[in-house]
């Protein structure tokens, strides 16, 4: 059996102090005993099962809030004063009945929860002594509660204290160990950028090489292509002389120079001209050569013929202009 002790304080005489015990089975709903006192006489009753349904049903609540109220009335502590009160009246000529009712508070009203009509006991002392017992029993309960809580609380200390010091222990490794990793990184940091910087101006360096390699192949082909556009300006300008020469020299030769300025005839292409420039002069010379020992033979044999003659000179001269000008194609060529 379960029990519960508690001080309270009537609202009719709150000057007396009275002490009230509740004791049940397995739950309040089930029913309870109550025993009342004031030190010098005790009152008792027994509320059953039944009593606990009619006194729902006439609030009209129910049964188990109205359980949960009577837990929180009766076996609470003296914390919810304000919200619920007692009040004790007693009645008879020696006072054998106590008249014991509780109540709920609310804001500007309150309505009774419960009452009880308790008898008195013909012998209070053995309830008191009861009562005491069970005091001093449930104050030897908590002090050996107390003392083991203690005896765990020192344990639970000295453990805290061992764990302290190793975890202590494990900061200062961890300090450490952190020490020496941070000292081994800034080791290997700075040889990464050591490598870092090496990598870069291996870099910078090749891309100057690139760019001095590119700039001189640039250079060397502006040469060159300046070097060949010189060259052919020069074979130009030299064919355009050797291709005058003839047309000046010899103003005598009207076929001629038409067949050349012909626009039937097609350029020949400088390359060309390039490759046969050297045998050309060198096919042009010794033909050069015969046509003024020609002439000069011509002009000898004019002057020693009479100047009556001259119509015979001039038909010669123009027979042999013809057989000049109606010479040999190919002669032609090596002369152009």
């Amino acid at each position: 059996m379960e029990k519960k002790v508690r001080r309270i304080y009537p609202v009719s005489d709150p000057g007396t102090t009275y002490f009230l015990q509740i004791a049940w089975q397995k739950d309040l709903c089930t029913g309870f005993d109550v025993t009342l006192t004031d030190g010098q006489s005790a009152w008792i009753e027994r509320v059953s099962k039944e009593d606990i349904s009619k006194e729902a049903a006439d609030i009209e609540m129910e049964q188990e809030k109205y359980t949960e109220e009577l837990r929180k009335v009766l076996l609470s502590e003296g914390g919810l004063t304000d919200t619920y009160s007692f009040d004790i009246s007693k009645e008879g000529i020696n006072e054998d009945f106590l008249h014991f009712s509780y109540e709920k508070k609310l804001k500007d009203l309150a309505f009774r929860l419960g009452s009880l009509k308790l008898q008195r006991v013909s012998s209070p002392a053995e309830v008191i002594s009861k009562l005491i017992s069970y005091c001093l029993d449930c104050i030897a309960g908590l002090h050996a509660k107390n003392n083991h809580l203690q005896r765990e609380n020192k344990i639970l200390l000295s453990d805290l204290t061992d764990l302290q010091g190793k975890l202590q222990k494990c900061v200062e490794a961890k300090e450490e160990l952190e020490t020496d990793l941070y000292t081994r990184f800034i080791l290997v940091l700075n040889e990464k950028k050591t490598k870092i910087r090496n990598l870069q101006k291996c870099l910078k360096e090749a891309e100057e090489t690139v760019v001095e390699d590119t700039q001189a192949r640039v250079s060397v082909a502006a040469q060159e292509s300046k070097v060949e556009r010189e060259v052919y300006e020069g074979s130009t300008d030299e064919e355009s002389e050797n291709l005058a020469e003839p047309s000046t020299s010899s103003p005598v030769k009207p076929r001629r120079d038409s067949f050349l300025s012909s626009p039937d005839i097609t350029d020949v292409a400088p390359s060309r001209k390039r490759r046969q420039r050297v045998r050309n002069i060198a096919n042009t010379e010794p033909k050069v050569a015969l046509y003024e020992a020609q002439n000069s033979s011509k002009e000898k044999l004019d002057s020693s013929l009479p100047k009556s003659s001259g119509k015979q000179a001039s038909s010669k001269g123009i027979a042999t202009e013809a057989g000049k000008n109606s010479g040999d194609p190919e002669d032609l060529f090596d002369d152009i």
